[in-house]
């Protein structure tokens, strides 16, 4: 069959996972069933108590099983809209038990950790080095309640050594607030007391996330209703628990295979991009995350010479802001630096073809521009 593609147009080639990922077909296919229209019994409520309702109350479980699998033992999965109601959810209860607590954040967590708990306690920021890497025995002004530590960096892929925060949590008696979005179905999982994922990050649907929250923390609810959630009130989707499902059971089942083959990229990348300076530690980072910048570059003219990529100038919930990236701030990047750094997003349908010919796409671009 020929292809409807007009002639001479280069495909476009993904390069923006940390953004959000492409929805593996086996979520898809579990999605389809709960899809029902009239005549069908798969569009029940399941919170209603009738057969319909109880097939997809029973199906939400099997998700949350599904789920449950990328967290630790000992807690339990409260389904959200995604990763920023489920930190929401973490800090602001803790807040309506604790009134204004000291929470310790990372300098380049989310914004969503750090709004959040800029708004709902008070708020020390956890400073980080030139690589991105917390220091474990730096000194807090007071000792905090909370501590929100994001495992893999979504800017720069830096990892945390997670047992460090622990430990140091621990020592100062506070809970962890693990914001797992880009570490969830693909490094094994923080040992803490909250985790906020978000499926989308994970080759799942858009539009659901989880909060994992261990056995004997108490939370209290931010929200009034129906409490179908425990914590949280609103009905749930059969559609999205399911595909959510799938996608954390794929991701679980495939950990290993998807780390080696972006090992396999990024060894590539790091030749392919010899000539850039690189954002963020090498040693302790996620291999689908390529944080590159030149000197001179004109981030803005590269995307629009190079429209067959897709790619972000920072992180993609605050580009279209036109502030230099926090994080890149943080680890002691000026302005102009934060400016010219792109990041490049890869994942598991990212092909070694697709990564050499982006690559040969930018080196040419940046050249154009005489960097």
């Amino acid at each position: 069959m020929a292809s409807s593609r007009p002639a001479g147009r280069r495909p476009a080639i993904y390069l923006d996972h940390q953004a959000t990922t492409p929805l593996a077909p086996e979520a898809r296919e579990a999605m389809l069933r709960w899809m029902g229209g009239p005549g069908e019994a798969s569009f029940g409520n399941p919170h209603s108590p009738h057969r319909m309702g109880r097939m997809a109350a029973a199906a939400v479980e099997v998700a949350r099983e599904q789920v449950a699998a990328l967290f630790p033992p000992g807690g339990r999965v409260i389904f959200t809209a995604g990763a920023t109601e489920a930190v929401n959810l973490a800090i602001r209860g803790l807040a309506a038990a604790q009134e204004r607590p000291a929470i310790m954040a990372g300098a380049t967590e989310h914004a969503c950790v750090l709004d959040t708990a800029r708004s709902a306690g008070d708020t020390e920021i956890w400073p980080v080095d030139s690589e991105g890497l917390l220091d474990p025995e730096h000194p807090f002004a007071r000792p905090p309640a909370l501590l929100a530590v994001m495992q893999v960096n979504n800017e720069i892929g830096v990892v945390q050594d997670m047992a460090a925060v622990l430990a140091r949590a621990r020592r100062d008696g506070a809970l962890l607030l693990v914001d797992a979005v880009q570490g969830a179905g693909k490094l094994p999982p923080a040992d803490a007391d909250m985790i906020a994922i978000s499926a989308h990050k994970l080759y799942g649907p858009k539009g659901i996330g989880a909060l994992w929250v261990r056995d004997g923390v108490a939370l209290v609810s931010t929200s009034t209703g129906g409490a179908q959630e425990g914590l949280r009130s609103g009905t749930l989707s059969p559609m999205l628990c399911a595909g959510f499902g799938a996608a954390a059971a794929l991701a679980h089942a495939r950990m290993a295979e998807d780390e080696a083959h972006l090992r396999t990229l990024f060894a590539r990348a790091l030749t392919l991009f010899a000539g850039w300076h690189w954002n963020g530690s090498l040693a302790r980072r996620w291999p689908g995350n390529l944080n590159l910048r030149r000197e001179g570059l004109d981030v803005a003219r590269l995307m629009s010479d190079c429209r067959t990529l897709m790619f972000s100038a920072g992180s993609a919930c605050a580009s279209g802001s036109g502030r230099p990236s926090h994080v890149l701030r943080a680890i002691g990047l000026d302005d102009t630096e934060a400016r010219s750094s792109i990041r490049l997003g890869l994942g598991r349908y990212t092909t070694m073809e697709e990564l050499e010919e982006a690559a040969a796409i930018l080196n040419a671009a940046a050249a154009e521009q005489g960097v």
